[in-house]
């Protein structure tokens, strides 16, 4: 693929989403506005996802270890 016809791809993606989201008929500072709005929504919800995901994998696994059986000991029958 050569990158002429990888330009062109990536241009017509963008006018398919101009299409879908009807930005085509916004004036350029409205435009601006909607997609800072769309851009910080989206950095927002991955930021809370890579935060969040990932402590909850790690509560699910714990649950699981301690429900099949692989406890680990008791902090208080470590110290005597």
């Amino acid at each position: 693929m050569d990158i002429k016809s990888m330009k062109n791809y990536l241009y017509w993606l963008y006018c398919q989403f101009e299409l879908i989201t009807c930005s085509y008929l916004m004036e350029p500072w409205e435009k601006l506005l909607f997609y800072t709005f769309n851009i910080t929504m989206l950095v927002m919800v991955l930021y809370t996802a890579y935060i969040f995901v990932s402590v909850h994998i790690s509560t699910a696994f714990q649950f699981f270890l301690n429900l099949f059986g692989n406890q680990h000991e008791n902090t208080v029958s470590v110290v005597k």
